[in-house]
């Protein structure tokens, strides 16, 4: 679901991507590097440090972070087990803990199956430990400072030629690289090294980046992340651009689950809506048909967007139905906020529905006023209008 309050991230990868440019690409679109370092901290790891510089590439002006890591470093955070259980002594916020190992978890699931090793006999070799740590964290601390929550990515160039690992010279991109990169769209150019790195990789996958064209939303900012060489003619960036949602509405995918029932009591219908809406269906609605040979019958629908095998379970065990239809549609909805109100009835719970921040609907929840009236006595539709009347009272500070 989007809505014009998320921000988003749109990357273009035409030099394709690394941790360390996705790190200068943060810092140049507002992340400040001090305040990044002074959160990585919150990790009990030391011997390293976070420089950033300004520096050009092709003509473009972009940000290079190098993570230094000490003459000599403890780099002993290279299996799951070590970096699980560092980053659980670590003070981080609790989901940028589990982006980050999600992240991780999916760079040893890469490892293991590219090596035919087991998850836990994994080693991150070349990736290392203090460095891997700093940029998959650092990226998900910049993110969440900047306030994106979803990105999205260009096709994305591998480079070519060869990269030394400690299995000897391979092709690029490295074996972790491609398995990480399946699902996504990607190209070879003539530039002769690895432009897309493990980690690179790794964090798009962890992060759920979606393959596409650019979605509509109205620029904020734009940050350039810099690789380590400068290329001739070509510009070895990562460019960033965030904002927010500049479409209407919101727009998601839902499934649609439905049947034609002809032989059923009508007074079971209650409990298989009851069921099916504590199972996590959006709606369910049932529709008088006529099928063949002008049988009268009902057309049970049900609007999901998770456990659709379960609600086709619940639907095959409570109904008479012997076949389910389901597909998937486009739902577009206004944005909705529901929070408590004070009306002369005490609190109660609001909808409001607004378009690009406009409110277009305002409405008291049925459940709410159905109480209010069994609890006074008084008629349903005569407490709706008077929760109407408090609701819209001095409606910017009440609402």
């Amino acid at each position: 679901m989007y809505n014009n309050k998320m921000k988003f991230g749109y990357l273009n990868c035409h030099s394709g991507i690394s941790g360390d440019m996705f790190l200068g690409a943060l810092v140049s679109a507002g992340v400040d590097p001090k305040k990044l370092s002074d959160t990585l901290k919150a990790i009990p790891v030391g011997g390293y440090e976070i420089t950033s510089k300004d520096v050009t590439r092709a003509g473009i002006s972009a940000t290079k972070i190098d993570v230094n890591i000490s003459p000599n470093p403890k780099r002993g955070h290279t299996r799951w087990k070590d970096i699980e259980e560092l980053i659980s002594r670590s003070s981080l916020e609790d989901e940028i803990k589990s982006t980050g190992l999600s992240i991780f978890r999916d760079l040893f699931n890469a490892e293991a199956y590219v090596h035919g090793r087991s998850f836990d006999d994994v080693h991150l070799h070349e990736l290392g430990g203090i460095d891997s740590v700093v940029d998959i964290f650092g990226t998900v601390i910049g993110l969440n400072m900047l306030g994106i929550s979803k990105l999205f990515v260009s096709p994305i160039n591998l480079g070519s030629g060869t990269v030394n690992t400690c299995h000897g010279m391979l092709p690029v991109p490295a074996p972790a690289t491609a398995e990480l990169l399946k699902g996504y769209s990607v190209y070879s150019t003539d530039i002769g090294f690895e432009l897309t790195t493990p980690t690179g990789a790794a964090i798009l996958k962890g992060l759920k980046a979606e393959l596409g064209p650019m979605p509509p939303f109205i620029v904020e900012k734009i940050g350039y992340g810099a690789g380590s060489r400068d290329i001739k003619g070509v510009p070895n960036i990562l460019r960033l651009m965030s904002g927010k949602s500049s479409e209407l509405t919101i727009s998601e995918n839902v499934t649609i689950i439905e049947t034609n029932i002809d032989d059923m009591n009508p007074q079971l219908y209650e409990n298989v809506m009851d069921k099916l809406l504590s199972a996590g269906a959006l709606d369910v609605f049932i529709e008088n048909i006529i099928m063949k040979k002008s049988r009268p019958a009902q057309k049970l629908t049900v609007i999901a967007d998770s456990n659709i095998a379960g609600l086709s379970e619940i639907i095959f065990r409570e109904t008479s139905t012997i076949g389910i239809r389901t597909y998937t549609a486009d739902r577009i909805t206004l944005e909705r906020e529901i929070k408590p109100v004070h009306t002369r009835f005490g609190k109660v719970r609001v909808k409001t529905a607004m378009l690009r921040n406009e409110t277009l609907t305002v409405s008291a929840e049925y459940e709410d006023i159905k109480k209010i009236s069994e609890k006074t006595g008084m008629p349903l539709k005569k407490v709706a209008e008077a929760i109407n009347i408090d609701i819209h009272k001095n409606e910017p500070n009440n609402i």
